[in-house]
């Protein structure tokens, strides 16, 4: 898979902080669940695939060893939610809860 964000691939998403980029994550989980709302399963799949993309950027940002553990979780609950396997409970509405707050709080901190 090629990178979807090769910007923030390049170096861009190391000088954000883990509240920016879990809201970015989040910006991409939203396109994904509204996508899936639509019955657009292409632009779907294409947002599930820039959401996981962030998601493995984000673990693989050096500075956020101590929260690597809730990251890699929230990756392998979301995977398992939208390709439908459900070994864990969640919702649209959870995952959108979920991602608010750092919305809430990457906007506070501009």
């Amino acid at each position: 898979m090629s990178a979807q964000h090769p910007e923030l691939a390049a170096g861009r998403w190391g000088q954000m902080s883990l509240i920016e980029q879990m809201a970015n994550i989040g910006s991409e989980v939203e396109r994904t669940l509204n996508w899936k709302a639509q019955s657009n399963i292409p632009y779907s799949q294409k947002a599930f695939e820039r959401a996981l993309e962030l998601f493995d950027l984000t673990l693989g940002d050096g500075r956020n060893l101590t929260r690597l553990k809730e990251i890699a979780r929230a990756r392998e609950v979301f995977a398992d939610f939208f390709l439908g396997a459900g070994l864990f409970v969640s919702t649209e509405a959870s995952w959108k809860k979920y991602f608010l707050q750092f919305a809430v709080a990457a906007r506070r901190g501009k």
